[in-house]
């Protein structure tokens, strides 16, 4: 009977810097991520009724309810688009965003179990939260088109800038859940903040309103259009609609701010969330 050969002796060590990034491992456990984006997705939907059509519903009523409220009884300017698609087009991108900022932010506390078990990059965790919503932008997307096709109207060759708004949306939502998730674990505060937080965002982009109507407000105090901005969201949600109905007035300096944010956001929360992840397992 031959001896068995000796497993390799693996050491993990704190990192040599308070805050190493150390990006390499998330794609040497690229397939721990791609599980644990399936395993939200299946839990997402688990035992509904109509399982990933609420990706399509959740967008689709709140635009009949804006349309009504806002587009007919408060006659809030839509662009000279049809309100219920000018609505729709805005909530696509901001349903992903605001969906992978709620779910990230509790992914670490609700992966406790794994968390403490057993190592791989915890990065992992809220980038997986953040990344299955990209399966519901996919399915209610196809709504999107039916409705343009409806209303007769189509895209021109900016739709080519729809991949990049979309990672921008992906960036801002994953920077965000970074943020929130690691002070989660210290703070169970957090968790009741960010419903506030994401429906005090949303009045603050222009999803229900478009974007040239705080222009001229900002402009009389002085200040530049594109200092909106500063909300990654503004440039995502306007640059989105611009991309796919052909709007004629390109939102180039807001999605340059914006992407400069949303940047801003990735990189300080991953610094932040590897600074204090060495204590998650001790802590959750």
């Amino acid at each position: 009977m031959n001896s068995a050969e000796p497993l390799p002796l693996v050491v993990i060590e704190p990192t040599r810097r308070a805050a190493a990034l150390r990006l390499g491992e998330l794609w040497a456990y690229r397939e721990l991520l791609y599980f644990l984006v399936w395993r939200d997705v299946k839990v997402r939907y688990k035992q509904t009724a109509l399982g990933a059509a609420w990706a399509i519903l959740q967008p689709l009523m709140t635009a009949a309810v804006f349309t009504i409220f806002f587009g007919r009884l408060a006659g809030i300017a839509s662009d000279g688009l049809p309100y219920p698609l000018f609505s729709y087009t805005g909530l696509l991108v901001w349903t992903f965003f605001s969906q992978g900022l709620s779910q990230s932010s509790n992914s670490v506390v609700g992966s406790a179990q794994l968390i403490t078990k057993v190592y791989f990059p915890r990065l992992v965790i809220p980038i997986a939260a953040v990344l299955s919503g990209l399966v519901d932008l996919a399915v209610a997307l196809p709504v999107l088109a039916a409705m343009m096709w409806y209303y007769g109207i189509w895209p021109g060759v900016a739709v080519l800038a729809m991949p990049f708004l979309a990672l921008l949306a992906l960036v801002a939502a994953t920077g965000v859940g970074l943020w929130l998730s690691a002070l989660n674990v210290e703070y169970r505060d957090v968790r009741y903040v960010v419903p506030f937080l994401v429906q005090l965002w949303l009045f603050v982009t222009p999803v229900i309103y478009p974007a040239n109507i705080l222009a001229p407000r900002l402009q009389r105090l002085g200040l530049p259009a594109w200092l909106w901005g500063v909300n990654p969201m503004a440039g995502v949600v306007e640059g989105f609609r611009w991309a796919v109905l052909d709007a004629p007035t390109s939102p180039g300096p807001l999605i340059a701010a914006s992407t400069v944010t949303g940047l801003a956001l990735l990189l300080s929360g991953a610094w932040y969330f590897r600074r204090v992840e060495r204590s998650f397992a001790d802590v959750v």
